[in-house]
């Protein structure tokens, strides 16, 4: 298995603030592509950190930024606590996310991989995952149960890399109509997308800290990711 070795760093954000993220890398070699891992509404804690390191065992200089930052640095809720959550998801402007993706992807450009660059998001993140690749030049971009899309879909004619969506079959917080909104837009616009709906599996299916979680989806979900990033983003 691949050496890695992650830590904290802190990012310049244009708005005066500053953000936190999380960074994963390759310990033996270079890496040859970045990612952007965009969080949960439950912030950026051990199961996103997990994933991010995941991603460097992969190859990829992986960073998870805290979009919280502005209201709640260092911000960890709990899978059973919801509302907790909620005034932060609250806080979320679609222009500060913009700011936050630059701020991520600028030291992506920095660190000298941002030229093959994807990203991907959970839940909240999902939907930041979309932004971000409305935002900034990615090569792609993987989107699991991102909710609040719709809203969003003015923007798919933007969209830089291909996306990757998942859902759940049985996820009853993201309703089918909204699904179909966003592949038709994306469709629309022209932009191409890859769209898997694992019948037997709820909001949240990829998190093993999670009541949700489904091993089968989440291991066919993870496979797909990465032949998705290796077609569009190479090694």
């Amino acid at each position: 298995m691949m050496s890695i070795r992650s830590e904290w760093v802190d990012l310049n954000v244009d708005d005066g603030t500053t953000m936190r993220a999380w960074v994963a890398r390759p310990d033996d070699q270079p890496p040859a592509r970045g990612l952007l891992v965009f969080q949960e509404a439950f912030g950026v804690n051990p199961h996103i950190r997990d994933v991010t390191e995941r991603f460097a065992r992969a190859g990829f200089l992986a960073l998870a930024p805290e979009m919280f930052h502005r209201t709640a640095p260092g911000f960890e809720g709990s899978y059973t606590d919801f509302p907790a959550a909620m005034p932060h998801l609250q806080a979320i402007t679609v222009p500060g996310i913009e700011t936050d993706v630059r701020a991520a992807y600028g030291w992506l450009e920095r660190a000298g991989v941002a030229g093959n660059a994807a990203a991907v998001g959970y839940c909240f993140g999902g939907r930041v995952a979309f932004v971000a690749n409305t935002t900034v030049p990615l090569k792609a971009a993987a989107s699991y149960y991102g909710g609040n899309i719709p809203p969003l879909l003015g923007r798919a004619g933007q969209l830089a890399g291909p996306m990757l969506f998942f859902w759940g079959g049985l996820d009853h917080h993201i309703p089918d109509d909204h699904q179909r909104a966003v592949i038709k837009a994306v469709g629309d616009a022209g932009k191409p997308f890859v769209d898997v709906v694992f019948s037997d599996a709820d909001h949240g299916f990829f998190c093993d800290a999670r009541a949700s979680y489904q091993p089968a989806a989440a291991a066919q979900a993870w496979s797909l990711t990465h032949t998705f990033f290796d077609t569009y983003c190479p090694r």
